[in-house]
């Protein structure tokens, strides 16, 4: 099996370092294949999409106005 290092910031290795017991590199290599499954699951439902990046962008930028309009009125 091939290896990877991660650069992580010393206040989470820190805090990672209260639980000894725990297998971290099992926890990254779980997170990761999840990750993997959830961007195969997208690409496999965007496949037959007719929707451009443009059109994607635009909807997007439509989405974050509205967003930012209710927050400004609550």
């Amino acid at each position: 099996m091939p290896n990877m290092t991660l650069a992580i910031p010393a206040e989470l290795r820190n805090q990672m370092a209260v639980f000894p017991e725990i297998n971290w590199s099992e926890v990254a290599r779980q997170a990761i294949m999840e990750k993997v499954r959830t961007l195969a699951r997208m690409n496999e439902l965007l496949r037959n999409s007719t929707v451009t990046e443009a059109e994607t962008i635009t909807t997007g930028r439509r989405i974050r106005a509205r967003v930012a309009r209710k927050q400004q009125a609550q």
